[in-house]
């Protein structure tokens, strides 16, 4: 296997596995827990969660602010109707 170099996050030295990262870092780069993740994330504070839609928060975030899920987000799914009492 040819040498990758090292890890290029800051202060570790482990060999570079994916990304130019180590293993453990590029775990966390998946996982958008890095200062780069690999998607853009939303912008309420310390959220991490992938934004949806043309929206600049992630769905939860979206539909607390605005009351309704962001433009291009799943619609939510419909609640059973329950039988009529007898």
């Amino acid at each position: 296997m040819a040498n990758k170099g090292n890890c290029k996050a800051k202060d570790c030295a482990r060999e570079a596995a994916g990304k130019g990262y180590c293993r453990m870092h590029f775990r966390l780069w998946k996982a958008g827990e890095m200062p780069k993740a690999r998607y853009k994330t939303c912008t309420f504070e310390k959220c991490r969660k992938h934004r949806h839609g043309t929206s600049s928060l992630c769905d939860e975030h979206f539909k607390a602010k605005h009351g309704k899920p962001a433009e291009g987000a799943p619609a939510p799914e419909a609640a059973p109707a329950e039988a009529p009492a007898s």
